[in-house]
């Protein structure tokens, strides 16, 4: 008996045929233009084109922030829009982290709260929440920020408590839109590194996308997008399976 081949691991997420137009007066624009996509697993993949290339609509439609006008998003074996709102909202809640260039903090709330805020609309209580936010602000070295407010923090560390706080979730798709455009660039390394260790630790599909052609050397796939269309799609690294999460029980689940 020949010995079995390893099996491609199985794809995060995938796209067929997506079409989004924006109205201008009486004329539509055509931003996306039957794009196919899909990541697996254990990749961080780089969506990478010039401004008002379609890459950041490209990404809200694939996370369920915007309903494309064709074509169909199956995230984690879900057709993902043939969902109610309500439940697109909680699949969100539930799978999807979110990094955004303008870190999306509460001004009021310190670095711990930013984390635990999140975990407690996810069901978890308040001791739970607690710890599993010290892990995740730990894991990208903020702990002895952690009562700071973001008026306390520079950039980078506010950057990084916007990663903790994706983290901490344990999302299976982790969605990051030009999350080091306002960083220097050792701060950039940083948070780039980060979310490389989402895919490769914790088995995330990273999608990042991004103009800035420094991250290049962090991605498995590099997909380039101009006017709405796919020019280019390459692997940089070899497929490999994705890290087999544990199962723990709800409660005793401490991951970031």
């Amino acid at each position: 008996m020949s010995p079995s081949l390893p099996q491609e691991p199985a794809r995060a997420i995938e796209a067929k045929g997506l079409i989004k137009r924006f109205k201008t007066g009486r004329t539509h624009i055509e931003v996306l233009k039957k794009v196919d996509f899909d990541a697996l697993h254990g990749d961080v993949t780089m969506v990478m084109g010039p401004s008002g290339s379609g890459k950041s609509t490209l990404v809200a439609t694939l996370s369920g922030l915007l309903k494309p006008d064709e074509g169909a998003v199956t995230a984690l074996g879900e057709s993902l829009w043939r969902h109610r709102p309500g439940r697109i909202d909680r699949f969100r809640l539930e799978h999807c982290g979110f990094i955004f260039q303008g870190f999306n903090l509460f001004g009021a709330l310190s670095a711990l709260q930013q984390v635990t805020t999140v975990l407690k609309y996810k069901g978890y209580s308040p001791e739970e929440a607690r710890l599993k936010a010290e892990i995740a602000l730990e894991e990208v070295g903020l702990r002895p920020r952690m009562h700071q407010r973001p008026a306390e923090l520079s950039g980078g560390e506010k950057q990084r408590v916007a990663i903790a706080r994706a983290l901490a979730k344990e999302p299976r798709l982790l969605f990051a839109d030009e999350p080091t455009s306002a960083l220097d660039g050792e701060n950039g390394q940083v948070v780039i590194k980060l979310l490389q260790r989402a895919a490769k630790s914790h088995g995330a599909a990273v999608i990042c996308v991004t103009h800035d052609p420094r991250l290049e050397a962090y991605a498995d796939r590099i997909i380039h997008i101009e006017d709405g269309r796919i020019l280019d799609d390459r692997r940089t690294t070899p497929v490999a399976s994705a890290p087999v999460r544990p199962t723990v029980p709800h409660s005793a689940s401490l991951g970031a």
